[in-house]
């Protein structure tokens, strides 16, 4: 079934490229598919190694679905702007809470990428371009590499996801370090995710959740801010909160942010904001003994109220970020974004240059997008089965696959285990790749 396709046109205008507003097909209702029948014997497993059928999915690659970080790219533009380092933290302590913004009521699976699969995104209007590769199968992990187009900031990182399903929930830990670098004050920050939730996998109102803690660490001053990321909790009156502090070298509390990552986040003076806390402790006291889901072992079977959503500002905060509004066709196409309903348009000038690993020419997710859902799942299953294919005979021959654009070794700030970006992308070289498709 198509669906608003006279606003998915794409159109010159002055020059600049109009993006599309709609996909070329409405979601699939997902209503008679029992997940149970699939999952019922996964309990406490690792998802990723599962099969699931393509109407659980979304016309996504997971690599792909990574690129919505960049939806907010002006807040790194701004820390790069600002000469003052509590103001730059401010920016990309926003920038991290917004990069989760877009999962809110994103309850369909990205498809999985497969080994060498590429994604490319030049976006001039937002200042940034971006690619990304499939660099492990087992375990499954994307590598990614963006840059200023004015040279303003690198931002690098590889995630490895790791999903659980707990009987009622699906936990999703996002593995992997992310690395943004801001050259005009020579600064490095790092950081991890914090782990996702998706409620009510077997009946009732699917719903999303973040939770965990969230270290942003500037590696050249010291600074670091330490955000929690909520648990809903049985009454829901903690629901999408995320707060915490930016802390100087000495540990000292500098400034206090708080918000939600499905709306905003402010800043506000620390005595003010612990005053504001503790007001609001005692005020809740009675709700003390809750139960919080951390875990998905207990948790709240029901979505907490809509009125449980409002940020309620403290007097002498300032607005750091405020999330843009969905689009008002949104539900009708998997709970998307104005900008992942742009992340696999393709036209013929990008079609010649992006080589032919890139996701836009997967015809699982292409045949899914345009509403083929039985074309998508014999494509899916070619796919993997063409995968498994590959891998069998690259181990018979003894070679190694061969990784194109990163090569694995410690992250330059933290040492940890990372994928580097090794160049060459850009030039448009692309001999040699695999034939996946």
């Amino acid at each position: 079934m198509s669906g608003d396709s006279n606003q998915s046109d794409k159109t010159q205008c002055n020059g600049v490229k109009k993006h599309r507003s709609a996909l070329p097909a409405v979601m699939i209702s997902r209503n008679n598919v029992s997940m149970w029948s699939i999952l019922k014997k996964c309990i406490g497993m690792e998802l990723s190694k599962i099969t699931m059928p393509v109407i659980f999915n979304e016309p996504l690659s997971f690599l792909q679905r990574l690129t919505e970080y960049m939806e907010h790219t002006y807040l790194i533009q701004k820390a790069s702007a600002s000469q003052d380092s509590v103001d730059r933290m401010k920016c990309v302590a926003a920038f991290a809470v917004s990069a989760v913004a877009s999962q809110w009521e994103r309850t369909g699976k990205p498809f999985n990428p497969l080994l060498g699969e590429t994604y490319e995104l030049v976006r001039e209007d937002l200042g940034f371009r971006w690619m990304s590769e499939q660099v492990s199968h087992h375990p499954p992990v994307s590598a990614f590499h963006a840059e200023g187009i004015k040279n303003d900031f690198v931002f690098h990182g590889s995630i490895y996801p790791k999903l659980k399903f707990w009987g009622k929930s699906v936990e999703a830990e996002p593995r992997g370090i992310i690395t943004l670098e801001l050259p005009a004050h020579n600064e490095a920050y790092t950081w991890t995710n914090p782990t996702c939730c998706v409620h009510n996998i077997i009946m009732g109102q699917l719903w999303i959740e973040q939770y965990g803690n969230v270290e942003i660490i500037n590696h050249t001053t010291g600074e670091r801010c330490c955000l929690t990321f909520k648990p809903c909790g049985i009454f829901g009156k903690e629901l999408h909160k995320v707060e915490g502090y930016i802390l100087d070298k000495s540990k000292k509390k500098i400034c206090a942010l708080y918000g939600k990552w499905t709306e905003c986040l402010y800043s506000v003076d620390p005595v003010t904001f612990d005053a504001h806390r503790k007001s609001d402790m005692k005020s809740s006291a009675n709700r003390k003994g809750s139960t919080q889901s951390n875990n998905g072992h207990e948790e709240p079977d029901e979505m907490p109220p809509p009125e449980a959503e409002t940020v309620q500002m403290i007097a002498g905060s300032d607005l750091i970020w405020r999330i843009l509004p969905r689009p008002e066709n949104s539900r009708k196409y998997y709970a998307f974004t104005s900008f992942a309903l742009q992340l696999n348009e393709l036209d013929g000038e990008m079609e010649r240059v992006i080589p032919h690993t890139d996701c836009r020419l997967r015809p699982d997710i292409r045949a899914l997008e345009n509403g083929h859902i039985d074309v998508a799942s014999a494509e899916k299953n070619r796919l993997e089965e063409k995968q498994r294919l590959a891998r069998k005979n690259l181990s018979k021959s003894n070679e190694e696959w061969k990784i194109r654009w990163f090569e694995q070794g410690p992250n330059p700030h933290t040492r940890a285990a990372d994928w580097i970006y090794t160049g060459g992308y850009w030039s448009r070289n692309y001999c040699g790749l695999p034939d996946i498709y």
